[in-house]
This record gives structure tokens, C-alpha cells and sequence, in this order.
């Protein structure tokens, strides 16, 4: 797979203002997405206009052994099985993959996590768009004024 070692985003930022956070980010993303592996599987599932759940995939892992924070705008979800075998018991074959993982997923603006449950093998991240109304869009009034004559 080719990696993108420059990335030009210069007229990009010459038609906007504020936002190069952004830019930084979609680059993040695309050097993260070529060296990131794909353990443990996820869904994203749209559930309304403003909410989602992130569902990941956490069989055998118990409520001790996982961590859902949230970092400077990322969502990230870890998970690290103790190797706990009861004395006396040997794996054959261990086929049951509990390897310790790291899944981040990048949160936009204004969008907060309302609360994580597990239940079934599925961790389930419940998420949610909150517009503070100092964020939204509003109408400026024009002001007319007589023009002067001299």
C-alpha cells in the first residue's frame, strides 16, 4: 500500500478560515487508516439526525478489562485481557483471540459520548451531536440607513 508522505493542503487553506484543525486531522486519518490493523471489528450505526452508536466487538473481555475515554476530540476504546488461568489449566488452543487492542475514533465538533454498555460480546458507545445555541446559525439583521446628501 502507498503512504502519502506530502500532502498539500495550501489551497485549501487559502479558502478558509479557522478550520485548519481539520485538515490536520483528515491527514491523521489517512497516514492512521494505511498502518492501522482491524482488531476488534466495529460498526457505526446512525440511530437519529444527531446520534450514533459506536459497537465493538469485545467477546471475553470482562467490565475490568475494558477503558472508554475521550481525549482531545477522539473517542478511544482499550481493551487489555488479564491471562488469568485457573491453576491447573493448560490451553490446547487458544482460538479465542483476547489480545490487548486500542481503538480511536475521531469525534466532530459539538458531538459528545452519552454513555458506553456492554452486553452480549458488544461494547456499544452511545453518542450524541449537542449545537450549543451560541454555535448555531443566525440571521443578522441589515440596518438601513438614509444615504446623505450634500
Amino acid at each position: 500500500m502507498t503512504k502519502i508522505t506530502s500532502f498539500d493542503l495550501t489551497p485549501f487553506y487559502r479558502n478558509t478560515v479557522g478550520i485548519d484543525r481539520l485538515f490536520d486531522r483528515i491527514v491523521n486519518q489517512i497516514d492512521h487508516a494505511s498502518t492501522s490493523n482491524n482488531y476488534p471489528p466495529y460498526n457505526i450505526v446512525e440511530t437519529g439526525e444527531n446520534t450514533w452508536e459506536v459497537q465493538v466487538a469485545v467477546a471475553g473481555f470482562s467490565q475490568c478489562d475494558l477503558e472508554v475515554t475521550v481525549v482531545d476530540g477522539e473517542l478511544v476504546v482499550t481493551g487489555e485481557k488479564s491471562d488469568s488461568v485457573p491453576d491447573g489449566h493448560v490451553y490446547r488452543h487458544q482460538g479465542i483471540s483476547a489480545r490487548k487492542f486500542i481503538r480511536t475514533f475521531s469525534l466532530g465538533e459539538y458531538v459528545e459520548v452519552q454513555s458506553a454498555i456492554a452486553r452480549d460480546g458488544i461494547l456499544t458507545v452511545k453518542i450524541k451531536r449537542i449545537v450549543p445555541e451560541s454555535a448555531k446559525p443566525k440571521k443578522i439583521t441589515i440596518a438601513y440607513q438614509p444615504s446623505t446628501q450634500e
